[in-house]
């Protein structure tokens, strides 16, 4: 039926690069093992005009395409449905670093190269690219700035789209808008931008991105510290803010049985502290030398010991050590995988209600669903927690999570109103949260979504079904 279309592609594209047959699995199933779907063709163009002939020749034929970088996301937002009738365009060979401007402080990339080759590049000119998150030996920058990843140093830089000044964008129709500036003040109208951020390929293609970078700090230094309840938490990081200021670039907290689980899935990385209800993880970054750095870090810490804000700390004496920290915490989301399907929540709430938004759904849940176990973690110091539910122990987690989804979410995302929160902070709507947003979302809001689809893209081509 779409052998034209196919054969277009190929004599475009390269063979090679236009895949029918053999195992792709890698494109067409999600990182959670939740959504599989079955592609027309996967496409791997190699540069923004290969992309925009693959746009170019998919509208023509009236076959929707769905963009897609590492495929990490949690969301169902990047592979295709099942019909077999959708291409799937994977961004992977779109991967060079086109420049950096040293003056500027900017670094242009393309949308396939991996964050953390992003982050090397930069720290090779001398530079720091802060955005950091669990995914980024995988995940890409152009899916990283489609669903304004957040990661653990929104506290100090803001979310992908706060790093962003500039894109280069191929629009439903095959066209290609090059808006790669570098400009940090450009009022010339609708910020673009801005629109195709966090638009999950609904809108368009982002094939690169200038991005910000900044100085590397002179010192940078990581410490973890117990707990007992989430106020304590919430008081330790007002402290920190207090006297830390834009130095404090990571708070982080996990609660007991998220810890459990790394312990109990990795049992190879040690924890230094002792099982605690809280764990709190710090990250400061100050232009001052280690040992000034050092003295005020850690005075921070004695100070929270001494107005029993804290119970113990750790301090990483050096960068392995503080590695390993951050790895202990980044580990959770794999033990979490590791012991079976779970309910993810990504929710933000303002900082002050966390501690009462906590003990009240968590009580909740508990009364509705005995035996359920909370692996509550997350950044509170931009109030952005993961909130998931496994089910009791020794029951079938999927069974679980087919019979009592929605339920959890609706007590959540109750919850979640109620505190004036988000239900999505940093992962994106995708198809799983679709119709949630329908639901939660004013309904001005929702028409002007709907409205701006249909202007860019009026044959709804661009991952369909995702979004709005």
């Amino acid at each position: 039926m779409h052998d034209d279309l196919i054969a277009a592609l190929r004599a475009r594209l390269g063979a090679a690069n236009v895949l029918t047959e053999g195992d792709l699995s890698a494109w067409e199933l999600d990182w959670r093992k939740r959504w599989r779907g079955k592609a027309l063709a996967v496409l791997r163009p190699g540069s923004a005009d290969e992309v925009a002939a693959a746009l170019q020749l998919a509208a023509a034929h009236g076959v929707s395409v769905v963009p897609q970088g590492g495929n990490t996301g949690l969301v169902g937002g990047g592979v295709p449905d099942d019909s077999g009738t959708q291409l799937l365009l994977s961004t992977q060979r779109l991967n060079k670093v086109r420049g950096i401007d040293a003056a500027n402080q900017t670094i242009t990339v393309e949308a396939g190269c991996i964050l953390q080759s992003v982050q090397a590049a930069a720290d090779e000119a001398g530079f720091l690219f802060p955005l950091s998150l669990a995914a980024e030996g995988s995940a890409t920058i152009g899916g990283n700035l489609a669903t304004n990843a957040g990661g653990t140093q929104v506290l100090r830089y803001g979310n992908a789209r706060e790093l962003c000044l500039g894109l280069e964008v191929v629009n439903a129709q095959g066209e290609v808008w090059s808006g790669l500036t570098g400009l940090r003040k450009d009022n010339t109208g609708y910020d673009l931008r801005d629109l195709f951020v966090g638009s999950e390929g609904t809108l368009g293609v982002i094939t690169a991105a200038t991005l910000k970078l900044f100085p590397k700090p002179a010192a940078s230094l990581t410490a973890m510290a117990s707990t007992g309840t989430l106020a304590q938490c919430q008081a330790l990081l007002g402290l920190a803010q207090r006297r830390l200021g834009a130095g404090l670039t990571g708070f982080e907290v996990m609660n007991r049985f998220s810890l459990h689980l790394v312990a109990k899935h990795f049992p190879q990385l040690k924890q230094p502290l002792p099982p605690s209800d809280w764990t709190v993880l710090l990250e400061y970054a100050d232009a001052d030398g280690e040992d000034t750095a050092r003295q005020r870090f850690e005075g921070v810490l004695g100070d929270a010991l001494e107005q029993e804000l804290i119970n113990d700390a750790a301090v990483a004496e050096s960068l392995a050590q503080s590695a390993t920290l951050w790895h202990l915490r980044e580990s959770i989301p794999l033990a979490q995988s590791e012991e079976g399907l779970n309910v993810k929540h990504d929710i933000a709430l303002p900082v002050s209600a966390i501690p009462e938004f906590c003990e009240r759904t968590d009580a909740a849940l508990a009364a509705a669903f005995p035996g359920i176990r909370l692996v509550n973690f997350g950044h509170l110091g931009d109030g952005n927690l993961h909130y998931n539910v496994q089910g009791p122990e020794g029951g079938s987690a999927a069974e679980f999570l087919a019979q009592h989804e929605h339920t959890i979410n609706t007590i959540v995302f109750d919850a979640v109103a109620q505190y004036g929160g988000s239900f999505s902070a940093e992962h994106g709507i995708g198809a799983l949260k679709r119709d949630e947003l329908a639901l939660r979302k004013s309904p001005v809001a929702l028409g002007m979504m709907r409205a701006i689809k249909q202007a860019l893209d009026p044959k709804n081509l661009l991952n369909p079904g995702r979004v709005v």
